[in-house]
């Protein structure tokens, strides 16, 4: 890595009116307004789409259900059997705390994410306009507020909203340490780190690429060890912690790591085979990143943020740290995909990165637009704010309940994501004949997690579910009381069928001497079976 010294930032390009730097009384007022339009700004599209997104990707569902089971079991979560699972224990707590104040289970997720995928427009605009200039920071924040993929992320319960901002607050306070050479900033990019590491283990990464680049910063070499020491420590109390609770309750302190990772290396195979063998595997991993940039920000915001990238990366040797930060992750996770072929990469792993991808969009403008008459730079402008408004909003009628090739590729990404239409009708069928009375319904694993989603959009609570998924102990502890008068089951990828005690035939099936007809009318995976009079 090259040494490089904390010089004064790069100046405005003269294409971006320079800014003069206000006192703190001049500065306060105009920002603080400018901070609530963009607020507005990024709330807006958010609050648009909420009404029309279901939980669905980023594991909604089940961080959302493992949130109800912390607010029926309060505890401290120390490790992956503690509670948490795979999962970094904050989000759930984060997503526990509507759920306690009473706000619906469908909903309750999804607050805390539009809460956190707007605030992180604070972040956002005070990091790049420490870096690259004021008017900079309004085009990287408009372009956020844009984004489709976190739109969406902000309207569903998953951890990237939450991760996100807490990313992108610690790159924001580590900018000013980096700039003033000050222990104070640091310590608030720490605190903001830890948080981040105890919400997804993706931001793990960063803290030896924030150490080094500290370590490396400049010519006085006592000084750079000292900050990297000094924020060493203060990155590791989560880690740390996290490590030894799973070391002491499996044996290994990167237990949840392992789980994980075991996942996608089973994985990889799956994709390899769909995607022509290993060789289509590899050059589809090796675009993997930069396709998602151009498909999500939009390919204008992309290419220019891209240009901006390279420039930074050129002209201003002090501010290539961000681009360390955006390329070191990008770079690990494009080798094992693409090389060691132990890691299938999804869209929202991108997130983090491509937000601070973003600060890099003026500077690209800069360089293209620099010399170009004024109606030149106004057409630019107009089409790449176009574009990136209305690509989102294409893909999200394009995927709204639609569930043909076109739009399954595209939903992971849209800002409009929804159950596929044999989960929702599956899921009302099950609502209205047993939430307003009693008994269990049967659940069969499904491919693709789709019994989950069903299960949590029936309504019921999950004493009164027994899915096949979680195994037979637990199956069977849940019909002790009642026999179930409705069984879901799944034609293919599904167990059920294939038990001793059950017997298909014309148009029935017979479990436990028990006979079910099947309810006509609902969409593959799913057929749908009633006791033939059940108990009311």
């Amino acid at each position: 890595m090259e040494s490089v010294s904390p010089t004064e930032p790069s100046a405005p390009s003269p294409s971006v009116p320079a800014v003069t730097a206000p006192t703190p009384e001049t500065a306060r007022d105009p920002d603080r307004t400018l901070m609530w339009v963009l607020l507005a700004v990024a709330l807006l599209p958010r609050l648009l789409v909420f009404p029309f997104t279901d939980n669905l990707y980023g594991d909604s569902v089940v961080r959302t259900e493992l949130a109800q089971q912390l607010v029926e079991d309060p505890k401290l979560i120390s490790s992956y059997g503690d509670g948490a699972r795979q999962f970094g224990p904050l989000h759930l707590y984060i997503t526990a705390l509507p759920l306690a104040l009473g706000v619906d289970r469908q909903d309750a997720g999804r607050w805390m994410s539009l809460l956190f995928g707007v605030l992180t427009i604070l972040p956002l605009f005070r990091l790049t306009r420490r870096m690259f200039g004021r008017q900079e920071a309004i085009l990287a924040c408009l372009a956020f507020s844009v984004w489709g993929m976190q739109i969406q992320m902000s309207t569903t319960a998953g951890s990237e909203a939450l991760s996100t901002f807490l990313v992108v607050s610690a790159i924001a306070f580590f900018a000013q340490g980096w700039e003033e050479g000050r222990l104070l900033p640091l310590f608030g990019a720490a605190m903001f780190l830890n948080l981040a590491c105890a919400t997804r283990y993706d931001a793990w990464l960063l803290l030896p690429v924030l150490a080094l680049l500290l370590l490396f910063q400049g010519e006085d070499r006592v000084a750079s060890a000292t900050r990297a020491i000094f924020f060493g420590l203060l990155v590791s109390p989560f880690p740390l912690a996290w490590m030894q609770g799973n070391e002491l309750a499996h044996g290994d302190p990167l237990f949840p790591i392992r789980v994980i990772e075991q996942f996608h290396a089973e994985w990889v195979n799956g994709e390899a085979g769909r995607l022509g063998g290993a060789v289509g595997y590899r050059l589809h991993n090796l675009l993997f990143w930069p396709a998602v940039a151009v498909l999500t920000l939009s390919p204008l915001v992309a290419i220019f943020s891209g240009i901006g990238m390279v420039r930074t990366w050129k002209d201003s040797v002090h501010d290539r740290w961000l681009v360390w930060v955006v390329m070191v992750p990008v770079a690990f996770f494009t080798f094992r995909a693409a090389v060691l072929m132990n890691f299938a990469p999804l869209a929202r792993f991108t997130v983090a990165q491509l937000a601070l991808f973003l600060p890099f969009l003026g500077p690209g403008l800069a360089a293209v637009l620099d010399g170009r008459s004024e109606r030149t730079r106004r057409a630019w402008l107009t089409a790449t704010a176009a574009v990136a408004v209305l690509l989102p909003l294409a893909m999200g009628v394009r995927t709204f309940r639609q569930d043909d090739g076109p739009a399954q590729l595209m939903r992971p990404v849209s800002p409009v994501t929804t159950n596929p239409r044999p989960v929702a009708a599956v899921a009302d069928y099950v609502e209205q004949e047993l939430a307003p009375g009693k008994g269990t319904v049967v659940f069969d694993q499904a491919e693709e997690y789709l019994d989950l989603q069903v299960a949590f959009y029936s309504g019921l609570p999950e004493s009164r579910i027994a899915r096949v998924r979680w195994g037979e102990e637990a199956f069977e502890y849940r019909l002790t009381e009642v026999e179930p008068p409705v069984a879901v089951v799944t034609a293919e990828g599904g167990s059920f069928l294939s038990r001793a005690d059950v017997v298909r035939e014309e148009g029935q099936l017979r479990w436990k001497g028990v006979a079910f007809r099947e309810v006509g009318g609902f969409p593959a995976p799913f057929t749908v079976w009633r006791r033939v009079n059940p108990a009311r």
